[in-house]
């Protein structure tokens, strides 16, 4: 493999820097192919760093046109420059000095887009994790904190509107059509926050008054005439806002808050201090073009970069080991604000079935990490739903631990000790320790080892005398780099359901330390006895999923049924239908690798019903309870030499079932469910969409009579994008009519070809549509007119739709589609290595497949490395891949 090798990054290894900077002054004269930017720098050298050592600052495709030392230019026998930075082998002795660095930059050529970069007419930066160096040479490192003032001069056509960190202090005119604008950032932060936007943009504004009194201009910034599409993400920023204050006391902290949309963005949203960058997808929504996922995505982004301004930005990391101790934390926030403002039983579901598909299969393949990282060869591979998703469950077991009092305190503790600091999760732990008078020092292992810990149950219930009996035992299996581990804090959650659905209160437990229904398994055996009850109960294991854990535990299809119609814990309720339907799933997929048909299972299908039917139960849990695992899911649950194809006909199999079970119910159930008022994105309204989608989809599974001509009728009906997109859906998926798929793919296509993100929709569910022949229309897609891959929100919506979303397609038994996954990796990587790398992550899997699989993809993966040159990214996740 011909690759960038960089070095491996230790956290044992840390050390502050020998030179840090104080303050910054910044002067960008933007032009689009050759901007110029000079830095003037307030250095300070370290306490215990001797006089005359070197200085080195990052720098990455820069070109420098000048560098002084206190107004003294140094000549180029001063310095060295290399790929990587600037290092001054002997510069001042005294501790303080002022350096003035000028580069020139090509905005319009980066299509990395990493430091300041064009997305069409419009200057953008993107600094994290390392992109300011691609802007002018500094200590590009998190702990390097500085007060910044920046001053922006353009073409005041081009760009009327001008923005940056902090407040504004002064704007005005220059000569030769160009105008200026000078921001000011009076709190200190890492390079990586560091923001700057200009150029023609449409505006919706709002005062928000905080708490204390302070007055805060609000502002979403978007391309001309999108103005409208931006009102219920800035609904969402003063919701979010109003929470922050309620729930964690925090209140806003300058005068200006803005939010700008872009349509050329590699990630979802970038917290940048009083200047959010967005990915226009998580900004723009109208009932015409958004779906319900849409808004709830909205909704959850906004309030997490928001959150970020405390939890990131005025507290941020140490070092980039430390990634979780902003991104998990902030992932809870937003978590608890989505579960306040939505279904908190809905929400914790949702958020649980999005753990296990992404950040449980990470844990159990090759690129599995740990929490908080202790190696490193490339950060931006580290952005993971282990360091977002798995560290906020973390977060969220700390408040389990703790408890609610306790955590409030810990969590105010820890804003106040640290505001202003370069944190490390050390430090955030102790304040819960402090504030619990806990000992989290066996918890803290979940932030140094990887993997997904298996608790496995067995219950043995004796009438005569009332006893029940768990024997509960945890382990850990061996991930790369760790092949020993040690035993975890586990806080389990352990309900005992009676007759009815009554909860049983034991006379007492013994066997582990118990608070309530929490019990804490911190050893590797324990055995569990519960006495006094008067009658068998059954086990309702994990409540509200209050550990990241695999649960191991025989449970006959009558508990699980019970459990589904009974349990107190909602979560349970739905994990309990879901694992009865894993069960059944697996079975079935065993079954069609045979060639034998799926077993039939009336109690499932009654338990469908009584779900469905179920009002004392809100339509969008029930919407949840009845979508199936999906195919990945079930290819985790299998585990080793997994068949796409026998998984996808076992599922379709088991959706027929079900959609012919609901048949009697389905017309009076949706007919309940309909809405005779305007389109609200809320969660009541959503919900009863969902649910009436989806009974509709069974129906069509299972070749219900009329279904299809109903779900033709919504296509060309429906009143919102999210029943017209549920129907194409539904019509490209599961109609089986290449007629109904032509027609409503082109009709689809005419309505929405000038939108962007709609037509990403388009591209998606062509994408996603399963079958051994996939392949082939993606790769015609690749050539369509409205295909480019300088857009990451293109080339996900298409090439990551197929790697992620269509088993049976990218895991063809030919291998094309690994052939054509690996092939657009190697040509994205040239133009943008960060998403090329993501986009490979699809292969984290391939060793789990069948043998004729497997070796098809690693083929392609072999042949991948063969190119001739790969980016560190690429060739990072490359090579653990390959030897994970």
């Amino acid at each position: 493999m011909k690759s960038e090798t960089p070095p491996v990054i230790r956290l044992k290894d840390y050390r502050k820097p020998d030179y840090t900077v104080r303050e910054v002054d910044l002067t960008f004269q933007l032009q689009a192919e050759e901007t110029l930017v000079t830095a003037k720098l307030t250095v300070e050298r370290g306490r215990d760093v001797d006089a005359g050592t070197p200085l080195f600052f990052d720098g990455d495709e820069l070109e420098l046109v000048s560098l002084a030392i206190d107004n003294e230019r140094l000549e180029p026998a001063d310095y060295i420059e290399t790929a990587d930075g600037l290092t001054v082998p002997n510069p001042p002795r005294r501790r303080r000095f002022t350096m003035q660095v000028s580069t020139r930059i090509n905005p319009a050529a980066n299509t990395k887009l990493m430091g300041l970069y064009r997305s069409g007419s419009i200057y953008c930066t993107q600094c994290e994790a390392e992109g300011f160096r691609r802007i002018t040479y500094f200590p590009d490192r998190p702990d390097v904190l500085a007060v910044y003032t920046t001053r922006i001069e353009a073409d005041r056509d081009a760009a009327p509107v001008l923005l940056s960190n902090g407040n504004p202090v002064r704007r005005g005119k220059l000569a030769n059509g160009r105008h200026f604008a000078t921001w000011h950032d009076p709190h200190p932060k890492p390079s990586y926050l560091f923001a700057l936007v200009a150029g023609k943009l449409g505006s919706i504004e709002r005062p928000f008054k905080t708490r204390s009194g302070g007055k805060v201009k609000l502002a979403i910034h978007v391309e001309p005439g999108k103005e409208p599409q931006a009102e219920y993400a800035m609904d969402a920023l003063v919701r979010s806002m109003k929470w922050d204050e309620d729930v964690f006391g925090c209140e806003y902290d300058l005068d200006v808050f803005n939010i700008v949309a872009v349509p050329d963005f590699n990630m979802g949203a970038m917290e940048n201090k009083g200047l959010n960058v967005f990915n226009d997808k998580y900004v723009l929504a109208d009932p015409d073009t958004a779906t319900d996922m849409d808004y709830e995505h909205i909704e959850a982004i906004i309030a997490h970069e928001y959150f970020h301004n405390w939890t990131g930005n005025r507290i941020t990391c140490r070092d980039w080991f430390q990634l979780c101790l902003k991104e998990g934390l902030t992932v809870y926030r937003d978590q608890e604000f989505s579960a306040d403002m939505r279904s908190r039983a809905v929400a914790r579901i949702g958020d649980v079935r999005a753990l296990r598909a992404a950040q449980f299969g990470e844990d159990a393949g090759p690129l599995a990490h740990p929490v908080r990282p202790g190696t490193y060869r490339e950060i931006n591979n580290f952005y993971t739903a282990t360091v977002y998703q798995k560290g906020a469950e973390v977060v969220r077991m700390i408040a389990t631990i703790v408890g609610p009092k306790a955590f409030a305190k810990g969590m105010a503790r820890y804003l106040k000790r640290h505001d202003g600091e370069a944190a490390t999760v050390e430090q955030f732990v102790k304040c819960f320790e402090e504030a619990g008078k806990a000992d989290l020092a066996q918890f803290f292992r979940w932030y140094t080892q990887a993997g997904t810990p298996v608790v496995k149950l067995a219950a043995d219930f004796d009438k005569a005398s009332g006893r029940l009996t768990v024997d509960v035992e945890q382990s850990l299996a061996p991930t790369p780099g760790q092949a020993d581990k040690k035993r975890m804090h586990i806080p389990l959650r352990i309900g005992l359901v009676g007759g009815g659905g009554r909860e049983l209160e034991p006379a007492k437990m013994a066997g582990a330390e118990r608070v309530g229904d929490l019990v804490h398994i911190t050893r590797g055996r324990h055995k569990l006895v519960y006495s006094g009850l008067g009658e068998r109960p059954v086990l309702s294991v994990n409540r509200s999923f209050a550990a990241p854990v695999h649960i191991d535990m025989k449970r006959s299809k009558a508990d699980l049924a019970f459990l589904a119609a009974h349990d107190g814990d909602l979560f349970c309720r739905w994990e309990a239908f879901n694992a009865y339907a894993t069960q059944l799933l697996v079975a079935g997929a065993r079954r069609a690798t045979r060639g034998v048909a799926m077993a039939q299972d009336e109690r499932f299908a009654q338990s469908a019903v009584a779900i469905a039917v179920d009002e004392g139960l809100e339509p969008a849990f029930r919407a949840l309870a009845l979508a199936l695992p999906g195919e990945a899911d079930l290819a985790q649950a299998i585990g080793k030499s997994v068949d796409p194809d026998a998984i996808h006909r076992a599922r379709n199999a088991l959706m027929a079932t079900m959609g012919a079970a609901l048949e009697p119910v389905r017309a009076d159930l949706t007919a309940r469910l309909a809405i005779d008022e305007p389109y609200r994105p809320d969660a009541e309204q959503a919900g009863k969409r969902a649910l009436a989608n989806l009974l509709l989809d069974l129906a069509v599974a299972a070749g219900v009579k009329d279904a299809q001509r109903q779900s033709l009728r919504q296509f060309k009906r429906a009143g919102n994008m999210n029943d017209t997109f549920a129907a194409l859906r539904r019509i490209v998926h599961l109609h089986g009519s290449r007629q109904h798929r032509e027609q409503a793919v082109a009709a689809f296509y005419r309505a929405h070809r000038d939108n962007a993100l709609v037509l990403d929709k388009w591209f998606a569910v062509q994408a996603a549509a399963p079958g051994k022949g996939a392949w082939k229309g993606v790769k015609q897609l690749m050539g369509h007119e409205q295909f480019t891959s300088t857009n990451p929100n293109r080339v996900r919506s298409l090439l990551g739709t197929f790697a992620f979303a269509n088993p049976t397609g990218f895991h063809a038994a030919s291998g094309h589609g690994y052939r054509l996954v690996a092939g657009a990796v190697g040509d994205l990587d040239a133009l943008n290595p960060q998403v090329a790398a993501r986009l490979l992550t699809a292969f984290r899997a391939y060793k789990t497949l069948e043998p004729g699989r497997r070796e098809r993809a690693e083929h392609w993966l072999r042949q991948l490395g063969k190119r001739s040159s790969l980016s560190a990214d690429v060739g990072d996740i490359l090579s653990r891949t390959l030897d994970g």
